[in-house]
């Protein structure tokens, strides 16, 4: 049996009445910020439950142009997670700001007990990381950012559903960030990501600035940049983002069926404890484990298409050298970058695939 990461064959095994809707746009014609991107936007502020949504070119983008439109820029520092994707510190980069980075907890996430002995004259926001699809605990992040008058951006590009007390992501940062990605449950054909925010007027400026500035066709208010998501996008993620529900569900769904049974094995495994309070949506299932090349070696083998998320911690890469971080600098993050493994978890395995995934960890592990 083959049990691959990607899911995509399946989802879009059937792809006609999508080939249906974007025939329909070529033959308008409506092609750049089209009908739509209207239309999608305001189905995913629903889903999400916030009134603001704007999608833009991708989920770095919509990192990248909220923080500068609300300031963030040369000189300041942007405190973030030691365990995330480059393209977070890389956003924070864009706009002409220092990453400042704090180790993980448990759970992958910004371990808030650590957040303050960060804080410097310099620090103007936090940025957390919705990593895996675990939530951050906002509540503390909130009352950090209000006793030190700092901004706080969510990246929930992992974590489209997930909540912390039954109050979603994207519900507590002035804006947070979304990714279509490809690899990510609410995905489009290539890239495109959406901002959500509160704020009537930082909602219309990103309108502006993901278009050049541009009130119409002739006048410019402000400067901005080319970062629209296109139509074609727009028409993929429509149908998907009506589904958003069932396919959260069915991935918690999966996720739950792993955690019972690893929780069940010997020392070798570690399931990281999950928080009654956060509704978890297993963006990634990962497991801390013991002799972890050879288990990922021994799955792959077996046509489990296990992957590391990731084998070098950020700051150890060469494009975090200014940072002036070394080996030791964030000793769980380190750790787990030599013991954490990613078994597939979507929407579309079949219970014999999620019985073959936790047959074969257990029989490696003579459990």
């Amino acid at each position: 049996m083959e049990v691959n990461f990607s899911y995509l064959d399946r989802q879009f095994a059937d792809i006609d009445a999508y080939l249906g809707d974007i025939r329909r746009v070529a033959e308008e014609g409506d092609f750049t910020l089209g009908a739509a991107v209207g239309e999608f936007e305001k189905d995913f502020a629903k889903f999400i439950g916030q009134p603001h949504a704007v999608g833009v070119a991708s989920g770095t983008d919509a990192l990248i142009l909220p923080m500068n439109l609300l300031g963030i820029g040369a000189g300041d520092e942007v405190i973030t997670c030691a365990s995330t994707f480059i393209a977070t510190l890389g956003a924070i980069a864009a706009v002409g700001a220092t990453p400042v980075l704090v180790d993980c907890d448990e759970g992958f996430v910004i371990d808030v007990d650590q957040i303050e002995d960060a804080i410097t004259d310099k620090t103007k926001a936090i940025l957390p990381v919705h990593y895996t699809g675990n939530v951050v605990d906002m509540p503390s992040i909130m009352s950090i950012a209000e006793r030190h008058g700092l901004l706080v951006f969510e990246d929930a590009c992992q974590a489209l559903g997930a909540s912390y007390d039954d109050k979603p992501v994207a519900s507590w940062g002035i804006a947070s960030g979304f990714s279509l990605h490809p690899l990510k449950a609410i995905n489009v054909w290539g890239d495109g990501g959406v901002v959500l925010t509160q704020d009537a007027e930082l909602a219309e400026m990103l309108r502006l600035y993901r278009n050049h500035g541009l009130i119409n066709r002739d006048e410019a208010e402000i400067f901005g940049v080319n970062s629209r998501l296109d139509t074609v996008q727009a028409v993929v993620g429509r149908r998907l983002i009506r589904d958003a529900e069932d396919i959260t569900e069915n991935r918690i769904r999966v996720g739950e069926r792993y955690d019972a049974a690893f929780r069940a094995m010997n020392g070798c495994v570690s399931v990281p404890r999950r928080k009654q309070e956060v509704r978890h949506v297993f963006h990634l299932y990962i497991l801390r484990v013991e002799r972890r090349d050879e288990l990922y070696a021994h799955l792959n083998s077996r046509g489990i298409e296990a992957k590391i998320h990731y084998p070098k911690p950020i700051h150890l890469q060469k494009a975090s050298e200014k940072l002036g971080y070394q080996r030791g600098s964030f000793p769980v993050t380190e750790e787990d970058a030599d013991r954490i493994i990613s078994l597939p978890l979507h929407q579309y395995l079949q219970e014999d695939e999620i019985d073959y995934v936790i047959e074969e960890v257990k029989n490696f592990y003579g459990s």
